[in-house]
């Protein structure tokens, strides 16, 4: 396996976590969903949103749009008067957003090359500040992020008295492909 097929590889695993804990948020009641905790973005939907908007602005980072916003974010952030998107609402409204928003990684992966792994992917932070970095930093970036993140949710799916988890690690995803090819 290859550097290209690692970083496909721990994206894929990274989609399909996060469809997992959609999956648990769906069986939320609205009030546990957005119950407060001491940990992540201090609720599970805070961060669920957190999550889906950091690979929002990565994939624009990486597709050369170095000033992304998220969903929600003010129109006055907005360089040349761009319409800000709307804020999402409604876990319906993630996980169809997730759905397109998974596909323009997929894509995006699928055209990866190697020869490109080292080139500079600039990203200016809702501050102003400019950074840069290696394009493979990035992308392990996003997938080491979304652990941290779904490993926080999980967290507070326990904390909530959740009677079931999703089994988030990427050897699950691999055994379930396993048994699926059988």
């Amino acid at each position: 396996m290859n550097a290209v097929d690692v970083v496909r590889r721990l994206h894929e695993h990274r989609m399909w976590a996060n469809h997992q804990l959609l999956a648990a948020a769906g069986k939320l009641s609205p009030e546990t969903l957005r119950q407060t905790f001491a940990i992540g973005q201090g609720s599970i939907w805070k961060s669920l949103l957190h999550l889906y908007a950091a690979e929002y602005v990565w994939i624009e980072a990486l597709q050369g749009n170095q000033s992304a916003i998220t969903p929600g974010d003010v129109p006055g952030k907005l360089p040349g008067n761009q319409e800000a998107p709307g804020a999402i609402e409604s876990l319906e409204q993630l996980e169809a957003d997730w759905r397109a928003l998974d596909a323009r990684w997929q894509s995006y992966l699928a055209n990866l090359r190697a020869e490109s792994l080292e080139d500079s992917v600039i990203r200016v932070s809702s501050t102003g500040k400019t950074f840069a970095a290696r394009r493979v930093d990035s992308l392990l970036h996003v997938c080491t992020h979304a652990s941290y993140t779904v490993a926080q949710v999980v967290n507070m799916l326990r904390q909530s008295g959740a009677e079931s988890f999703p089994d988030i690690m990427l050897i699950s995803l691999a055994r379930q492909q396993m048994l699926a090819d059988r």
